[in-house]
């Protein structure tokens, strides 16, 4: 037998994560600090990269945590209200669709590493720091976001399901990956052209 409350609280939790996963840190902070709007400058991605070269580290680091935020604090409430743990990724996810296709900008969002980053953490802290030694080796090795994004989205998978020995969470992380790295596909092709935007803003 269906459980008609169980459904209308999942109902609830996802909509309102995709609300909240729409609200655009990088846009907000930009109007905040006065500066030029992301999706207009630099690489044009709302995103916590693309703030750092337009506005440098305080506005990217709140635009960074914003981002991670807003799929973390959906899956905090979902967990504080008793859902099942499928019900809690399904509602961090729904947050993730809502950073990349924001229904309040015209569903031209960011690229998702940071909030691929609050699903992690909401999942477990531990498999988040884990994949964030991940992304950092990668980005030390050419100073580009895009290269640290593929080691975050090989690595995680197998990192969440060592950590939470869980297949289906290992799984939807797998889709997260394939979700983003094809939203960086315009990076991972000027990767190999030696075009990629770096911090400093040269290729």
């Amino acid at each position: 037998m269906l459980d008609t409350a169980l459904i209308a609280t999942a109902i609830g939790l996802i909509v309102t994560a995709y609300l909240f996963g729409s609200l655009s840190s990088a846009i907000f902070v930009c109007r905040a600090f006065n500066l030029a709007d992301p999706r207009s400058e630099g690489s044009k991605n709302p995103g916590a990269t693309n703030v750092m070269r337009i506005g440098g580290k305080l506005p990217a680091a709140l635009t960074l945590l914003g981002d991670l935020l807003k799929c973390t604090i959906p899956m905090w409430a979902a967990q504080y209200l008793g859902a099942p743990a499928e019900i809690v990724l399904l509602t961090g996810f729904a947050a993730f669709l809502g950073h990349l296709y924001p229904v309040w900008f015209g569903f031209e969002g960011g690229k998702g590493v940071a909030s691929y980053f609050g699903i992690l953490l909401g999942i477990s802290p531990i498999a988040c720091a884990l994949c964030a030694l991940f992304w950092l080796g990668g980005y030390k090795l050419t100073k580009t976001s895009a290269l640290g994004a593929v080691a975050l989205f090989i690595a995680a998978p197998v990192i969440v399901y060592m950590t939470e020995q869980s297949v289906t969470q290992s799984l939807i992380i797998c889709v997260l990956s394939i979700w983003s790295a094809y939203r960086h596909k315009e990076n991972f092709s000027r990767l190999i052209k030696g075009e990629e935007l770096r911090f400093n803003g040269k290729s």
